[in-house]
């Protein structure tokens, strides 16, 4: 059977993402490193991180409100217009040398404000682009091409750009995103809505209203039973996700014994995982279904993870590494994938949004749990807890992820009983 094809919009949107998070790339290390000339006060450094990380949690279910009321093609086009301003005036304030910490935190809280919107509108617009046979495979695509641009050419370059000049990663980050609003604005205009779709707007009561735009998209996840339970699997996971990241390094080098020499190669294992999962989405989806895949993604993850805790050496936890964010970029996919499918156009926006939020609320509590435990008990204890409770949500929602048959027509009435004439 000939996969459908993805199309020129598809590749301009892909384009466009793809250059917005090789910016991010090079901007999220240069912060970190133009805070650490600043100041060596860890607390200030944190503030900084975040800042970045606090903007999806507030505002997450705002955007998903205005993703699913404004044009969706000219506001990812304006938002990353925005955030090339942004950057590109932080970039000027570095040449000047007039950037301060209090400028870095406002930046980084902006940009990650601003992406919060753009998150929601391109989840939102990606099914008006491809068919939707075709959205596990255009999901997979946009993982494998962030995975490359992020941790093959921008998280290398962050460092050497900063080190030619400090403001030079800044500068380039505006440019990437002025190119993917150029992008953007070169896909075809969507077709107009039909009006029995689009949100209703009441006059009075202007932030109630938008609120109540925001409940909706809230509601819809929560009757969805199927969509609810992967979303909750998804914040159980992020759980042990989260915290894994927040020890990893001190993991790796202490427990696996990885030379500080060879951490970049240890952690490129995960970037060739991520790509590989990122490309084989489509296709295991295809050849499974989307729900069979998500059960054998989640218990080769729990394989990994354990493997990973187990594992004293770098070969083999290097190997599992990249096996776990395989599956962590094939779930993204088509956890996204499922719920582009399933949701009504115009409840999209709002209903990302809200997958997000909730799949994010345990995120924050995993990093924080894990660093505290670590300091407590050592990182090797701690990775076993998390690989732990991976297994625990795996257990937990293995049975909630089964198909749901379709339901059997109902059988004709019998005709009733002819009697006997003599």
């Amino acid at each position: 059977m000939t996969a459908p094809p993805l199309g020129r919009d598809y590749r301009l949107l892909w384009s466009a993402a793809v250059s917005s998070r090789l910016g991010d790339a090079l901007r999220t290390p240069a912060l970190a490193l133009l805070a650490a000339t600043l100041t060596r006060d860890p607390r200030v450094i944190a503030a900084v991180t975040v800042a970045g990380q606090l903007p999806p949690l507030l505002f997450g279910l705002l955007g998903g409100v205005y993703a699913d009321r404004w044009d969706r093609r000219r506001t990812m086009a304006v938002v990353d217009g925005l955030r090339a301003s942004v950057v590109g005036g932080l970039a000027v304030a570095v040449a000047l040398d007039r950037a301060g910490v209090a400028a870095l935190v406002t930046v980084a809280f902006l940009l990650a404000a601003l992406g919060t919107l753009f998150d929601s509108v391109s989840f939102a617009l990606l099914p008006s682009v491809v068919p939707p046979a075709a959205l596990p495979r255009a999901n997979g695509r946009l993982q494998a091409g962030s995975a490359v641009a992020g941790g093959f050419v921008g998280a290398p370059a962050a460092g050497v750009l900063f080190a030619l000049a400090a403001p030079l990663p800044f500068a380039v980050d505006a440019l990437t995103f002025l190119c993917a609003a150029l992008l953007t604005l070169a896909l075809r205009p969507p077709r107009p809505r039909r009006p029995e779709t689009r949100p209703r707007r009441p006059e009075r009561g202007r932030a109630r209203a938008v609120w109540r735009e925001a409940v909706e998209g809230v509601r819809w996840l929560r009757g969805d039973a199927m969509l609810w339970r992967l979303t909750v699997a998804t914040a159980g996971s992020n759980l042990a996700i989260s915290g894994l990241m927040a020890i990893l390094v001190l993991y790796a080098l202490d427990v696996l014994r990885v030379p500080p020499a060879g951490y970049g190669l240890f952690a490129a294992g995960a970037v060739l995982g991520g790509l590989a999962g990122g490309l084989g989405a489509g296709r295991l989806a295809a050849f499974l279904g989307t729900l069979p895949a998500l059960r054998l993604v989640l218990a080769g993850q729990a394989v990994a993870l354990t493997g990973l805790a187990l594992a004293r050496h770098p070969v083999p936890g290097g190997l599992a590494l990249a096996v776990f964010a395989a599956g962590t970029t094939v779930w993204n996919s088509l956890w996204a994938s499922y719920g582009q499918r399933h949701v009504p156009a115009a409840l999209l926006g709002r209903v990302g949004a809200a997958q997000r939020l909730v799949g994010l609320l345990t995120a924050p509590v995993g990093a924080t749990l894990a660093g505290l435990g670590g300091a407590a008990y050592g990182v090797g204890p701690v990775a076993a807890a998390l690989a732990g409770v991976f297994v625990l949500v795996t257990l937990a929602v293995w049975r909630l992820l089964r198909p749901v048959p379709p339901a059997r027509p109902p059988r004709p009435p019998a005709p009733p009983p002819q009697s006997r004439h003599t």
